[in-house]
């Protein structure tokens, strides 16, 4: 099978791109995280009211521009690149899960996140919510049964991370909500398994990028580190594990947009871009050397991000 974008993705990658390193000038990803809100609201006003993330995988029906879930996908790698907090990731994973639901009373939901409203969803046996601080929507999983529950009548208390570009919380809910129909909570775990699969190959790319960047600038011996074979090697090795990450990420988004998603794929697709993100990580750290163990470098941040997102949505997809 062969995977190419078609033009109208390659536009939405650029312009996704652009928006994010042209945000980054004025308010970079430190001050992001230490927003009051979590994350760069400037900037999710641009991706959600002006290039519409939010609305990319809904139909048309309810407001959104009825793509599939691929071109959100897409969204989501350039936002891993950069390792940009945005309320993105829990407000698709709604997404996903109200269009599974496929009642009247869930797309009244879509409408409102093709509107731009942020959402979350509680799932059964996870200690921690994603996106729930501030969700305007907030889904409750019950067995097989998904409930909208008024956010102002749940307890959400945040909770500090070792990665800071993370926004968790803890939920109490204790108002039953509106019973909104019936998805299988499997299905969500292998929604979050593939959508964890894109931060992790956009991370990956960038992390390399990054490195080489670095081993091309610095001198040792009057020659650039790139120069020296050994390093050569174990780039084209990262190389090989990145590309590979891509590859399976894609893969396992095609796959979500079928009738009967393999679920066995998707598990192996996140296995894979697990093992790549965190191995590129930590060669990133090793190859920049000691700049790489300053908190002021990124390297520590993309290292603790591909723990984060190596542990989230391991259950059985």
């Amino acid at each position: 099978m062969r995977f190419a974008l078609t033009e109208e993705q390659t536009d939405l990658v650029a312009t996704v791109h652009t928006a994010i390193a042209k945000r980054s000038t004025t308010t970079d990803l430190r001050a992001a995280i230490a927003a009051p809100e979590g994350y760069d609201t400037a900037l999710w006003q641009t991706l959600s009211e002006q290039i519409g993330v939010t609305a990319l995988a809904i139909p048309e029906t309810y407001g959104g521009v009825g793509c599939s879930y691929i071109e959100a996908h897409l969204v989501l790698e350039e936002l891993g690149a950069a390792l940009t907090p945005s309320p993105f990731v829990g407000t698709l994973l709604a997404t996903q899960v109200l269009t599974a639901a496929g009642t009247p009373e869930a797309g009244a939901l879509l409408e409102r996140i093709a509107g731009g409203a942020t959402a979350a969803v509680v799932v059964p046996g996870s200690d921690v919510v994603i996106d729930a601080s501030g969700a305007e929507i907030l889904l409750v999983l019950r067995g097989d049964q998904a409930h909208t529950v008024d956010p102002a009548t749940a307890t959400v208390t945040p909770t500090p991370a070792l990665d800071p570009t993370w926004r968790f919380a803890t939920v109490t809910v204790d108002d039953p909500g509106r019973p909104i129909g019936t998805v299988d909570p499997a299905y969500v775990t292998t929604v979050g398994a593939t959508m964890m699969t894109a931060l992790q190959a956009g991370a990956a790319r960038e992390a390399l990028e990054r490195t080489v960047g670095y081993l091309k600038e610095r001198h040792q011996f009057g020659r650039p580190l790139g120069s020296f074979q050994a390093l050569k090697h174990r780039c084209a090795d990262l190389l090989v594990q990145v590309e590979t990450a891509r590859t399976m990420s894609w893969a396992a988004a095609w796959e979500l947009t079928q009738p009967t998603p393999d679920r066995q794929l998707i598990r192996a697709a996140k296995t894979w871009c697990s093992d790549a993100f965190s191995q590129v990580a930590a060669e990133m750290i090793q190859l920049h050397g000691g700049v790489a163990i300053t908190w002021e470098h990124d390297a520590h941040l993309y290292f603790k991000r591909a723990h984060a997102t190596a542990q989230l949505f391991r259950g059985d997809t």
